[in-house]
């Protein structure tokens, strides 16, 4: 199969210390036509030290680190790196590590239970604007929103200027395209921006917006009046 444009290969970190399910990963990255693998790490601290040093679209982080905790990785990259969809690939389901990965920036949570070619599957997903999640990471997360929700009798207040000052106007653009069930790469056509340049303004919404999804991203902008109904 003949290798695509350097251009249009998804860049992808990894910081993982299990060495065999790490030399799976590689393998299947590497075999990957459309990825190229920039950087291997083994430990938290090698983890963050790469940061600056490459510039990846897509960085793949376990939490249990022999010195410390992938979450680190995760908010410094997420501040270093805001381009870039982190992707959680771990053992722990716990909902503590679920949520502090997702309020550190991460975008996807895998379990450490699916094959490597799943996962190849899995950070094109995420590449595209995508939230990878296992079914029981998902389970929790909706249990948790449900639980946090409160019946209120106080009618919902029309959205603020402040509020819709929260996205640029090129946030706003793309929000309302994605909205429109446009791709990624159709959007980058519409305004005439790189494809990456599109993923990094949905990378904003979601921080803005506090969601980690197009569907919550949507859901969310409505209850803000970001969007008409």
């Amino acid at each position: 199969m003949q290798q695509p444009p350097k251009s249009s290969l998804i860049r992808v970190a990894l910081v993982e210390d299990d060495v065999n399910f790490q030399n799976a990963l590689v393998n299947a990255i590497q075999a990957a036509p459309d990825m190229a693998l920039l950087c291997v790490a083994g430990t938290r601290a090698q983890g963050l030290q790469m940061l600056d040093q490459f510039d990846a679209d897509v960085l793949l982080v376990d939490l249990g680190l022999p010195d410390g905790s992938g979450i680190d990785v995760i908010r410094a990259a997420h501040v270093q790196w805001p381009g870039c969809n982190i992707m959680v690939s771990t053992t722990f389901g716990d909902e503590m590590h679920v949520m502090q990965s997702l309020e550190a920036g991460a975008s996807g949570y895998l379990l450490k239970d699916s094959a490597p070619q799943k996962m190849i599957f899995e950070i094109r997903s995420l590449y595209s604007g995508g939230s990878p999640i296992s079914p029981l990471i998902a389970r929790q997360i909706l249990m948790r929103f449900r639980q946090n929700e409160k019946p209120s009798s106080v009618p919902a207040q029309p959205a603020s200027g402040k509020q819709r000052a929260a996205l640029s106007v090129r946030e706003q653009e793309v929000l309302e395209f994605i909205t429109k069930g446009f791709t990624s790469d159709e959007i980058a056509v519409l305004i005439s921006v790189s494809r990456h340049t599109v993923l990094t303004f949905v990378r904003r919404i979601y921080t803005k917006l506090e969601v980690n999804s197009k569907t919550e991203a949507i859901f969310e902008a409505r209850n803000r009046g970001l969007l008409d109904d």
